[in-house]
């Protein structure tokens, strides 16, 4: 996510504990998408289509911040 962003990521995930969490968030939605579309979890299309849109909200949180921080 992001590669041209990832030294600004790095530095952010240790220094801005909001952002951390939401990075931290994002991932975490991440695996559980895969999991859940792997049929390791068992979830409906609405639950993973709930998720995606979850994930995505935070993708454009964090971008948000990332240009915030880079300008």
């Amino acid at each position: 996510m992001f590669p041209e962003y990832r030294e600004l990521i790095s530095r952010l995930k240790t220094e801005d504990l909001h952002f951390a969490r939401l990075f931290d968030r994002h991932n975490e939605l991440d695996q559980q998408i895969k999991n859940m579309e792997d049929r390791i979890l068992s979830a409906s299309h609405e639950e993973i289509e709930t998720l995606k849109k979850e994930k995505l909200k935070l993708k454009d949180e964090l971008y948000a911040l990332l240009k915030a921080h880079a300008s």
